[in-house]
């Protein structure tokens, strides 16, 4: 049964990696849900208060890298609300109507329409705020996968040793 419990965990903490660049998966659901289900399979244990309190102040730091990556991203090239909701609209839908590329795409698209449609921003300039776009995109999901990889790896060192 270790063998199955092991692929169960590890197949949720991969999942919660490929959630960093398909924004549909819940990445930081998964990864917590990995960490119960060891509790469930084997004992909560090796899994004390400090660690729950650390992940539990990891995952809003996720959430909080998120936002912000996002927000500067395209505040920082000029947009407006628009342009981030307009992000956020493509990087939900992008990876499904463009499969793969939509994952840049998508938010590109919709940073640029956003502007364009709400606020009537002039074509260059909404080009440079999907450009922050993408850009606040890939800065998001470079800091979450630090933060996974430390979630993970204190993890890790808790059961194994």
């Amino acid at each position: 049964m270790d063998i199955l419990y092991w692929t169960i965990i590890a197949i949720m903490i991969v999942l919660a990696f490929v959630g960093l660049v398909y924004p549909v998966i819940p990445s930081v659901l998964l990864l917590v849900s990995a960490f119960v289900l060891y509790g469930v399979f084997y004992s909560f244990s090796s899994l004390n208060i400090l660690f729950w309190v650390i992940q539990i102040l990891l995952v809003i730091l996720i959430f909080i890298a998120d936002y912000l990556a996002n927000l500067l991203g395209v505040k920082k090239f000029g947009g407006s609300k628009a342009g981030i909701w307009g992000s956020t609209i493509g990087l939900l839908l992008g990876p499904f109507v463009i499969p793969v590329a939509g994952i840049l795409i998508g938010p590109f698209i919709g940073a640029v329409g956003g502007e364009m449609l709400v606020n009537r921003t002039e074509y260059k300039s909404a080009i440079k705020i999907g450009v922050g776009s993408v850009l606040g995109f890939i800065g998001s999901v470079i800091t979450k996968a630090f933060i996974q990889l430390f979630m993970v790896g204190y993890f890790l060192f808790l059961v194994l040793k």
